[in-house]
C-alpha cells in the first residue's frame, strides 16, 4: 500500500528565502509558508514569523507519522462505535 502513496512519507520541512517549504520523499513541494525574520516585518506583509512557520512546518512534515499512529489506535480499538452520540445522556 505504501508504494501507491500519492505522497510518500517521510515528508521534510526546508528554509527557503521568504520562508520555508514541506516535501515529500520525491520532492514534490506540498506547502509553502512564508514568513519574515522580525515580527514588525510580518506584521507589515501580513505573514508568519520564521519561528511561527518553522512550527507550522515541523507540524505538517509530522502529519504522515500521525496519520498512521492514529490509524493504529482506531484499528486497536472500537471504543468510538461503543460510546454515546454527543448531546444524548445514555
Amino acid at each position: 500500500m505504501a508504494a501507491s502513496r500519492r505522497f510518500p512519507p517521510p515528508w521534510k520541512a526546508e528554509k527557503i528565502a521568504g520562508g520555508y517549504v514541506v516535501r515529500d520523499t520525491n520532492g514534490q513541494a506540498l506547502a509553502y509558508v512564508y514568513s519574515r525574520a522580525t515580527e514588525t516585518d510580518a506584521m507589515q506583509a501580513k505573514v508568519l514569523t520564521d519561528d511561527e512557520a518553522r512550527r507550522v512546518v515541523t507540524n505538517i512534515a509530522r502529519l504522515p507519522a500521525q496519520v498512521r499512529v492514529g490509524a493504529a489506535a482506531r484499528a486497536g480499538s472500537d471504543r468510538s462505535r461503543s460510546l454515546p452520540p454527543a448531546g444524548r445522556d445514555p
